[in-house]
């Protein structure tokens, strides 16, 4: 940020930090920030269109990957336990 910039007003926070929660599916699932920006006399129908859009965005996010993956499972070479995808955790388990 430029140091001549005014700090973002705290409801572009809220809204931003809410948005950004639900496309990354936080468990917090952004109601702190629904009661700031209530608190804050942001309209309800401003937040419910950041929660559309952000629900919008986690959507296709999903949608694309299953694609990716289906895509590249369907092409994809058989890989044995212990192969180049079958690698241990940080401790040695096995995940497979």
């Amino acid at each position: 940020m430029n140091a001549s910039s005014p700090p973002l007003h705290s409801s572009i926070v809220a809204l931003v930090s809410l948005a950004a929660g639900i496309a990354a599916k936080h468990p917090s699932m952004g109601l702190c920030q629904v009661q700031r920006l209530r608190s804050l006399g942001v309209s309800e129908d401003h937040i419910n269109t950041a929660v559309e859009i952000a629900r919008h965005i986690r959507d296709e996010a999903a949608q694309k990957l299953d694609v990716a993956f289906d895509e590249q499972f369907a092409g994809a070479p058989v890989v044995e336990a212990g192969g180049v995808c079958c690698t241990p955790t940080v401790s040695g388990q096995a995940c497979c």
